[in-house]
């Protein structure tokens, strides 16, 4: 199960260092030019959890493997992308591949590095970027549309109930509200998820700022903040230029000293990853053993065998029953042997809602 997150902004706002360092690489070339990221880059980022090394420790595990997401580096948008400005449409076409996007604002000055717009105001950009992506759902419903109502005439209820979803979210774009602002559930947010819509994906503002910014934020990041608690939206405060320096660092007493002598107790990676995990709804369940111990990834409110089946198949198609104890059980009662002496671990059937932090073994027929 793999779920991305899609780095976009402006050209030259610090995406593409922001991506080398997340990925801790330099594949995404970071030059002060428009459209250096050519094709969208991916890399593979550990979501940091440090449940997962007090488990490893309790088991006695010869190895820690912590769960994943996928960022995507997607090539800076300008004005009139909807149209095929600059890299244009099929940038916008790599937007709808990924979960959720992590919008990235320029919230510093420096003359040495050019702002596409002249000028540095990252609402006015995030405002721009947000622009395209609702002229380019405009356009790509309203072709629906047209096809939706010959479908609707000839009685199908299904594309009935996809029409009237669609036009409701053409108001909303002709008001320029974004396709997430309908808030659909049920039936409705899974067709609306089915529409591939660019403004549908749920969004982090990440406010990149100067060095001197970072632990306390400027003007900048703060009228991104106002802007994100209008919509509901989540907004983090990082420099890039620290995180790619913090990345090169091996030493985790390094890192550490680093962080302290700026003010912060964790880098703005670890924040930016957690809220990206946040924001798909995503939760960790975790397995242990002599061997390894395993964070996996679930979306909130899934079943055991669906559990069951992100290790393998098999699991969930053979599903019998999880064995099951909370973090905070196993925890305090000293791990697996601990847990059970004290009535702690459970027999889970098929209709049991995973919790985060649960550490489970799966029985299953082969």
């Amino acid at each position: 199960m793999g779920f991305k997150c899609g780095i976009i902004g402006l050209p030259n706002v610090g995406k593409s260092t922001l991506f080398n360092a997340l990925t801790e690489t330099a594949a995404a070339a970071a030059e002060n030019y428009a459209f250096c990221t050519i094709e969208p880059y991916v890399g593979q980022v550990p979501v940091p959890d440090p449940r997962l090394d007090k488990i490893a420790e309790l088991a006695k595990s010869a190895r820690i493997v912590p769960t994943q997401l996928a960022f995507v580096d997607i090539a800076g948008l300008v004005r009139g992308a909807s149209k095929g400005e600059g890299l244009g449409n099929k940038f916008l076409s790599h937007i709808r591949e990924v979960d959720a996007v992590l919008h990235v604002l320029r919230c510093f000055e420096n003359a040495d590095v050019v702002h596409v717009e002249g000028a540095i105001d990252p609402v006015a950009d995030a405002e721009t970027v947000e622009t395209e992506l609702m002229l380019a759902d405009l356009e790509s419903l309203e072709r629906r549309v047209a096809t939706g109502i010959k479908q609707a005439r000839g009685g199908d209820k299904e594309a009935k109930a996809q029409l009237a979803l669609m036009e409701r979210v053409l108001d909303l774009l002709r008001d320029g509200k974004p396709a997430r602002a309908a808030n659909f559930e049920g039936d409705d947010a899974a067709r609306l998820k089915g529409l591939q819509l660019l403004t549908s994906k749920k969004v982090l503002y990440v406010c990149n700022v100067d060095e001197e910014s970072v632990a306390t934020g400027n003007k900048f990041s703060q009228a991104v903040a106002e802007k994100a608690a209008r919509e509901g939206a989540g907004a983090v405060t990082i420099s890039a230029a620290i995180e790619a320096e913090i990345a090169q660092m091996e030493d985790p007493a390094d890192r550490k000293e680093f962080l302290d002598g700026i003010g912060l107790e964790e880098t703005g990676l670890a924040r930016v990853i957690r809220t990206g995990y946040e924001l798909l709804d995503l939760i960790t369940f975790f397995t242990a053993g002599p061997k390894e111990a395993r964070a996996w990834t679930v979306r909130r409110g899934a079943l055991a065998p669906q559990a069951a089946g992100v290790i393998h198949s098999d699991f969930e198609r053979g599903f019998i029953r999880a064995e099951t104890t909370s973090y905070e059980d196993y925890t305090a009662l000293g791990g697996e042997q601990g847990a059970k002496a004290a009535g702690k671990m459970r027999l889970e059937g098929k209709e049991y809602v995973v919790q985060d932090g649960d550490i489970m073994l799966f029985r299953f027929n082969a």
